[in-house]
């Protein structure tokens, strides 16, 4: 499990998909995220906007599993 890690109190799913290296840039999140299958913490997600905080888990479908950690 690839670890990414926060600097702030929490961080939107969108920009997280562009610093776990799934999208280049943060306008392809609104597509990405109905096209791919997401779960964070086990339950699908599709909203772009959601709050991920340190130890949420994110599955990505095709690129892998991710934990949010603070820094």
């Amino acid at each position: 499990m690839k670890k990414i890690s926060i600097h702030t109190d929490y961080i939107t799913l969108g920009q997280f998909l562009k610093l776990a290296d799934c999208i280049s840039t943060g306008g392809q999140a609104k597509f990405f995220v109905v096209e791919n299958k997401i779960e964070v913490n086990g339950q699908a997600e599709n909203r772009r906007g959601r709050k991920l905080v340190p130890r949420d888990v994110v599955t990505v479908e095709g690129f892998g599993q991710f934990e949010v950690v603070g820094s």
